[in-house]
């Protein structure tokens, strides 16, 4: 259903429409709340590619080959094998789909076997209550709370830190 591959310049189109969609970026990486023009995503994206320690991939349809989204890892330490995952699905037809289970098991098969991890931990909004089904689904466990650490709508909400160790993987 999916495919995971390098995003390229062709890609970063479709995030034009998708950062400037508020129900899209709501539980996002807040630095989507801060960009909205051609200008600062192209710049979004220089960055991106630039950056050499983050794992990034857009997620494609493999029925089409269109971008639906992105993910990966960053804050990679390798003294500790550990990372933080990510995932962004832009594409809001695709929601509720399971691609978000089936995009972050390959991410976390990408980060124990061929980057040799041992945890992969993230943070998810509590109220994104899909997110956090997604993450529980595909093996991640709650480690605690970040209390009071996002703001959305004006209104301060809890992070929720999962991660998943390699032995516990699979």
């Amino acid at each position: 259903m999916i495919e995971l591959k390098p995003l390229s310049k062709n890609n970063v189109t479709p995030f034009y429409k998708w950062i400037n969609d508020d129900e899209v970026i709501k539980y996002s990486l807040p630095l989507f709340l801060k960009i909205s023009t051609k200008i600062e995503i192209d710049k979004w994206y220089k960055e991106l590619i630039e950056n050499n320690e983050n794992i990034d991939y857009g997620i494609f349809l493999k029925t089409n080959g269109v971008l639906i989204g992105y993910s990966g890892l960053c804050n990679i330490s390798k003294t500790n094998k550990s990372a933080e995952f990510y995932i962004f699905i832009g594409n809001k037809k695709m929601w509720g789909k399971g691609i978000g289970k089936k995009v972050t098991e390959q991410i976390l098969s990408l980060g124990f076997t061929e980057h040799n991890l041992n945890r992969i931990f993230l943070t998810v909004s509590e109220p994104n209550i899909g997110g956090v089904k997604a993450y529980t689904n595909a093996g991640f466990k709650v480690e605690g709370k970040l209390r009071q650490a996002c703001l959305r709508d004006n209104e301060f909400h809890d992070k929720i830190v999962m991660s998943v160790l390699k032995t516990e993987w699979k």
